[in-house]
């Protein structure tokens, strides 16, 4: 198959997943090398952001997938109906102290938040926003949350080092 038939088909795949898919998942599906896969996602990549449509790719969680145009997103809520996906500003300040901070065990939150943790954190699992990595060598073996796959999708993050640095925030509350 050409180029532009292997375009083809890596879009296809990426259309019917509804997931990131990684280089290593579509070299099994497609049989192609993982040179060539990222050689052919990159020009989608640029062929749908110079196409500037409704639909995207974006490299998100280690892979690819397809997404909505961010300019469209008004419109694009209310047809979803965004309400159910949101997070609470206490479920956000949990997730962000994990995030930056992980492996962490809940008394550490807790000690940032200043309060109680245990029903944000609770929820963050259910969401599968967080993950159980393990437990700390400490007493009473307390055990050590991250962050998911979920994610990194939800926030529409290609990996952890694409979180804003101290820097960045610092510069946007000053403008």
């Amino acid at each position: 198959m050409e180029d532009r038939g292997n375009k083809s088909l890596l879009e296809a795949l990426l259309f019917l997943s509804g997931e990131p898919l990684t280089t290593s998942a579509l070299k099994t599906i497609t049989e192609l090398d993982e040179p060539e896969i990222q050689r052919l996602m990159n020009e989608l990549v640029d062929e749908y952001r110079t196409r500037d449509g409704g639909v995207q790719i974006a490299e998100i969680a280690n892979g690819y997938q397809m997404v909505t145009n961010s300019h469209y997103a008004p419109w694009v809520k209310k047809l979803v109906g965004s309400e159910s996906t949101r997070l609470s500003l206490a479920a956000l300040e949990t997730l962000a102290i994990i995030a930056y901070k992980q492996p962490i065990i809940k008394t550490e939150v807790e000690q940032v938040r200043g309060v109680n943790s245990d029903g944000v954190i609770k929820t963050l699992l259910e969401r599968k926003l967080i993950k159980i990595m393990g437990k700390k060598e400490a007493p009473g073996k307390p055990l050590l949350y991250g962050t998911t796959k979920d994610f990194l999708q939800y926030f529409g993050l290609k990996d952890l080092a694409e979180l804003p640095t101290l820097k960045d925030l610092a510069r946007e509350e000053a403008l």
